[in-house]
């Protein structure tokens, strides 16, 4: 996603060697369980649920425990989580919309606000910035699966909207409700993809300078290390320079 994309692989790399494990797991673990409790507990026929599952089989989740969070949806005593989306501002005026699931939404809303606060940022009403975003499906291929060409093909034929193919790989934007069957006709062409989601894209980004760019990113980790987050969505995007800062 614009303006996120750009330094979260940073994030995670830095996230695998400070983070606790058993936390990442629990979010991973919490979305399959949500997604199968509203859809159909068959991956085939749920692509909320598929799109889980690869990210668990991204982070290396085990087996065991993705079957597991499958079958805690469809017991009598499931746990039920509400779905919430918070949105605010971070320092230079940069937009954020965040993602939650909680079975106590007095607790998210305050361990959420406080995030954004201690960090510079400042918690503000629903719809305040999520019109300067899109809410798109989108699926990611490595780059070796198919060319430029090839990928544009097949996504336009399946219904998507756009596609991005770089070194990096190939990133399909499709509408919300094209999603599942994009994702199906793509990921029966060309394997399972590295990523799928449903995600807030920035219709514009902005440019941070540096000194801003790391308070942003500061506020991003600690919104991320909330128990209930599991998704955070920004219109900015960081300088070269920084970048290369953060990679080194």
């Amino acid at each position: 996603m614009a303006g996120h994309s750009q330094f979260k692989n940073i994030m995670h790399r830095k996230g695998r060697v400070d983070a606790v494990r058993s936390k990442m797991f629990g979010k991973l673990a919490r979305e399959i369980t949500v997604a199968a409790k509203l859809g159909l507990p068959d991956p085939a026929m749920n692509a909320r649920l598929r799109a889980a599952i690869i990210a668990a089989r991204a982070e290396n989740v085990p087996k065991d425990n993705i079957e597991r969070a499958i079958k805690k949806a469809q017991g009598a005593d499931a746990e039920s989580y509400d779905e919430i989306r918070y949105e605010g501002y971070g320092p230079g005026g940069a937009a954020l919309i965040v993602e939650a699931q909680t079975d106590n939404r007095n607790r998210t809303a305050s361990d959420v606000r406080s995030a954004f606060t201690k960090s510079g940022g400042s918690l503000a009403e629903t719809g305040a910035v999520s019109f300067m975003f899109d809410h798109v499906g989108v699926v990611e291929f490595e780059a070796k699966v198919a060319d430029a060409d090839t990928m544009l093909e097949a996504a336009i034929e399946a219904g998507a909207d756009d596609v991005r193919s770089s070194e990096d790989g190939h990133e399909i934007t499709c509408a919300q409700d094209a999603y599942g069957e994009v994702s199906k006709a793509l990921e029966a062409r060309f394997g399972e993809p590295r990523r799928t989601a449903l995600v807030w894209k920035a219709q514009n980004t902005i440019e941070v300078d540096d000194e801003t760019g790391e308070k942003l990113l500061r506020l991003v980790e600690v919104i991320e290390d909330q128990d209930d987050v599991q998704n955070v969505f920004v219109n900015f995007t960081l300088s070269d320079a920084l970048m290369e800062k953060l990679a080194g």
